[in-house]
Formats: C-alpha cells, sequence, structure tokens
C-alpha cells in the first residue's frame, strides 16, 4: 500500500480560494476531493490546481470516500468551506461527497482540519472577476463554526494563517512519529 496523503476537499467557495489552492501547489502527497459546487466555481473564477488525482462529486455513493477505510489518508483539510458544509458537518449530514469525506475520516480517525468561510461577523471575500465583496455571516452560521470547534479531531481555522499553521503542525507531528 502507498503511503497515507492527505485529502483536501473544496466546496463552492470563492472565499480565500486562490489562497488555498497556492498552499495546496506547496504541498505533497495531495489528492483533492471537489464539491459540485467547487468544480463549477473554479472554472467561474478561472482558477487552476496542480493536483493530480482529483475526484468529484458524481456519484450518489460518493465511492472515493472507501479509501478512508484503507488507511490512504493521514489528515483531511476541507477549505473552503461553506456555511453550507459547516452546517451538514455539524449536524451529521453526509449527502456529498465532501461531507462523506468528513464523515468517513471522523469514523476512519482521520483528524481534519477546516476552514470556515464564515468566522466574524462581516468578512471581505474574494467574488468572480477580481471584485472583493463584503458578506455578513447570519448568526446561525456562526453558531455552527463554533459547534464544529468541538467536535473530536477537528480543528477548524478561522484565517490563512491559522489554516497553514494547523497544517504544518500536523504534517511535522506525521514527521516525527513516522521515525
Amino acid at each position: 500500500m502507498e503511503k497515507p496523503r492527505l485529502a483536501w476537499a473544496i466546496t463552492g467557495s470563492g472565499h480565500y480560494l486562490r489562497e488555498c489552492l497556492e498552499i495546496i501547489d506547496g504541498l505533497e502527497d495531495v489528492d483533492l476531493f471537489l464539491s459540485r459546487a467547487a468544480a463549477e466555481i473554479l472554472q467561474q473564477y478561472g482558477f487552476k490546481h496542480k493536483v493530480a488525482k482529483v475526484f468529484q462529486d458524481k456519484t450518489a455513493s460518493s465511492i472515493p470516500v472507501e479509501m478512508f477505510y484503507y488507511g490512504a489518508y493521514h489528515t483531511v483539510v476541507i477549505a473552503p468551506a461553506t456555511s453550507n458544509t459547516v452546517a451538514k458537518m455539524v449536524y451529521g449530514i453526509s449527502d456529498s461527497l465532501v461531507t462523506n469525506v468528513y464523515a468517513q475520516a471522523g469514523k476512519c480517525g482521520v483528524p481534519s482540519i477546516v476552514f470556515a468561510c464564515d468566522t466574524e461577523p462581516e468578512v471581505e471575500s474574494e467574488a468572480p472577476r477580481d471584485n472583493m465583496v463584503k458578506v455578513y455571516p447570519r448568526r446561525i452560521d456562526l453558531e455552527n463554526m463554533e459547534k464544529l470547534k468541538t467536535f473530536e479531531q477537528t480543528t477548524v481555522a478561522s484565517d490563512m494563517q491559522q489554516l497553514q499553521t494547523a497544517i504544518q503542525a500536523r504534517l511535522a507531528w506525521l514527521k516525527t512519529s513516522s521515525s
């Protein structure tokens, strides 16, 4: 069996998507999992990635998640994660590729790092065609993000620095634990 890889899931948000793709491009051994909306948003924004192995949300049963049962992944990163995805994860709904990735990772003891889009009462976000817009997350979105922080084996990052730090800490831990 191959050595375990990092599973990175993208949802349908442009919020810091460019920066997430830059982080992905700087990592090794990453598989990309795209929600239906993520595939659309990447095209709409004109963003490209350099990942060779990409899974898209095209099957009703999210077939690619079976790889978690074979130890294919050491970590899951879900970034950016829309408020819809965060809500589904908080309430245990796994009806898409990304929410299935999160659920199966949890069931298999694989730690998850989530960059939630809605982390502050006011957020500046990139929209298509290089426009910046102000977004005002709803109270329920902020509450769900706080609930997700209490989940076992789940780290929630509220900005790019926290995301980068959480990923680097996890990779460093993996290096020291395997030597």
